[in-house]
């Protein structure tokens, strides 16, 4: 009996909106705590600005990114698309770029005949949109240091038309994993 009595007094509290306001208050502090932690360390959210790397992703995707992936796995391999920051020009600042990687620490990358040679080997290349016209190109990637280049190679400003092509694997911070808007997705 007196246990019913204790929840009727609980039910019949009025209403406190001092009370309520803080709660809700605790709720979207935690929230914002929690989101900047997961887009601090874990992942990386970002929107695709440019065409370079249709049709794999399109102009104003939205990308999420796993910051853990080559902290915890490994290395950048050839064909990862990654999310990293770069200065792309003298004077410029950083900006925030989705390419894929294509040449890897001290392998030598050509660009001839509209083809490409990584260590003198031919590249099958079945992500990009079109057949590659492009000007020759010879880079030799140094340790610790990335090539990138988008998948709609004639109309990428790439690594070819960087003053330093080459991204430091510091700058990288993360592997893409899927498109979540528009269109949902897994990328390849």
């Amino acid at each position: 009996m007196r246990e019913k009595k204790e929840k009727l007094q609980e039910q019949e509290e009025p209403f406190d909106l001092k009370k309520e306001i803080f709660e809700w208050v605790k709720i979207i502090i935690a929230a914002a705590a929690i989101a900047f932690f997961l887009n601090t360390f874990i992942i990386a959210n970002s929107t695709v600005p440019s065409g370079s790397m249709e049709t794999t992703i399109m102009t104003g995707d939205r990308i999420i990114g796993s910051r853990l992936a080559y902290k915890l796995g490994g290395d950048p391999e050839r064909g990862d698309i990654v999310i990293f920051d770069h200065e792309t020009g003298p004077g410029n600042e950083e900006t925030r770029l989705v390419k894929r990687v294509i040449g890897l620490p001290g392998e030598t990358v050509e660009i001839r005949d509209n083809q490409l040679y990584i260590d003198g080997t031919l590249q099958d290349e079945p992500y990009l949109r079109e057949a590659m016209e492009s000007d020759d190109y010879h880079f030799e990637v140094p340790e610790g240091c990335y090539l990138m280049l988008g998948d709609n190679r004639n109309y990428s400003a790439d690594a070819r038309y960087w003053p330093d092509p080459y991204v430091p694997e510091k700058k990288i911070l993360a592997k893409v994993l899927f498109r979540y808007y528009p269109r949902i997705g897994k990328i390849k």
